[in-house]
């Protein structure tokens, strides 16, 4: 690894941790040191998950003896715990380095504990090593929930008795800043647009009992590219479509939701979307003013530079430059697999100069960069954050509403400059 000022690229681990840490009724054993766990708990308090809401977590700790000799009584002692004590509908397994390194194979140990447990499924995830990326991470959580947990829909198990039409989200996951604010905008939409509800909002808001009713959903909201592979299963195992993309803009959402009524077979409800089209643009009227005349009289000035995930820089992009007078300055993401040739990946000896030198327009990336450069850290969109957000209550960044937020935050930040 070599030296970086901020965080380095955060392990595939570390994805899988921040996807599993918010499912409710479940609880994650880590096969290893306890730093890891200790940090990565605190970041996760920081963004909201606290303990009672999200998955209990234990670590088993290591010692010499373990690591020379291939020892796993810890292991076995820990889950045995947590089961005792807890109850949880489920355990995942998520090694730490050194037992990956030493070569204990977890998903053997797995099948010799497992009957030792037959209530509780024990569910080994993860890779110890820094052989994928966080992003990467995340798409293995949220491919293995979504293909090991759903039960049949007309099973005895599953009683959802919901009358009306249901769906899911996939892909609000801890690790994107304002996640919760995003999964509920999604909600209130969909709700006003077909008057449906979610079954589960994969994973910062999930249980695992609502994850094995996902199979009852008729479409899946996949808000982030890395929930595809779980979204093919699901269709392919119960035959529910899906769409992939985050809803950003005023016209871009109307345009998503039409799209979700295709998927759905369906119409979504035209007057429900003028009439939220019609606020959010009586609300932005005057501030579009005011940038609208900063493009007109300084267009150098009218630059959104922009860096964090690939869909949501790609998303907030499209808006700023396609429905506000805003134009394309700097861009890139945060994961190498993402880049692409309108939005390539920056490692942080690249995004360095960027974010030192920038003086005139707009920019939005990680709160903690922002911080470190003297920027306005209201324009923070990715982590790591500079800010506690211990509560879901922030206004969003998709939907109508986030639409507008967006626009609220380039309007104050203009003002600040003039």
């Amino acid at each position: 690894m070599g030296l970086y000022r901020f965080k380095p690229l955060p392990s595939g681990r570390m994805g899988i941790y921040w996807t599993l840490s918010a499912l409710r009724d479940s609880a994650i054993v880590e096969f290893g040191c306890m730093g890891h766990n200790l940090y990565g708990s605190s970041a996760q308090r920081r963004a909201g998950i606290y303990e009672g809401y999200g998955a209990v977590v234990y670590t088993t700790y290591i010692d010499e003896t373990d690591i020379s000799l291939g020892e796993t009584s810890r292991l076995d002692a820990t889950i045995r715990h947590v089961v005792q004590a807890y109850n949880p509908k489920v355990v995942f397994l998520l090694p730490s380095a050194v037992p990956e390194v030493v070569g204990i194979d977890l998903n053997a140990v797995v099948k010799i504990m497992q009957p030792d447990f037959p209530g509780t499924p024990l569910i080994p995830v993860g890779h110890g090593s820094f052989a994928i990326s966080q992003h990467q991470g995340v798409r293995e959580a949220l491919t293995t929930l979504a293909t090991r947990l759903p039960k049949d829909p007309h099973s005895a198990a599953i009683s959802d008795n919901r009358d009306a039409p249901a769906y899911n989200i996939i892909g609000s996951c801890p690790d994107l800043l304002r996640y919760g604010a995003d999964a509920a905008e999604i909600a209130r939409v969909m709700k006003g647009a077909f008057d449906m509800e979610p079954i589960c909002v994969l994973s910062s808001g999930a249980s695992v009992s609502d994850i094995e009713k996902m199979g009852c959903a008729k479409v899946n909201l996949v808000i982030r590219r890395e929930g595809i592979p779980a979204a093919e299963a699901l269709r392919d195992r119960f035959g529910a479509p899906f769409i992939a993309g985050r809803p950003y803009g005023i016209d871009g959402t109307a345009g998503w939701l039409r799209d979700v009524g295709r998927a759905l077979g369906r119409t979504p409800d035209e007057q429900f979307i003028l009439a939220e089209r019609d606020l959010a643009l009586a609300q932005i009227d005057q501030a579009y003013d005011y940038l609208e005349g900063n493009e007109w009289s300084y267009p150098e000035e009218a630059v959104l530079s922009i860096g964090g995930h690939a869909d949501v820089v790609g998303g907030i992009l499209k808006f700023a430059t396609t429905e506000i007078p805003l134009h394309k300055g700097a861009c890139w993401c945060d994961c190498p697999e993402m880049a692409g040739a309108e939005i390539p990946y920056l490692a942080e000896k690249d995004w360095i100069p960027i974010v030192r030198n920038h003086d005139k327009g707009y920019l939005m990336f990680s709160g903690e960069a922002l911080r470190w450069a003297g920027k306005n850290t209201q324009l923070a969109i990715s982590n790591p954050d500079a800010e506690w957000r211990i509560h879901p209550y922030e206004p969003p960044f998709v939907g109508f509403r986030g639409a507008v937020h967006l626009v609220n935050l380039w309007v104050n930040e203009y003002t600040l400059t003039h």
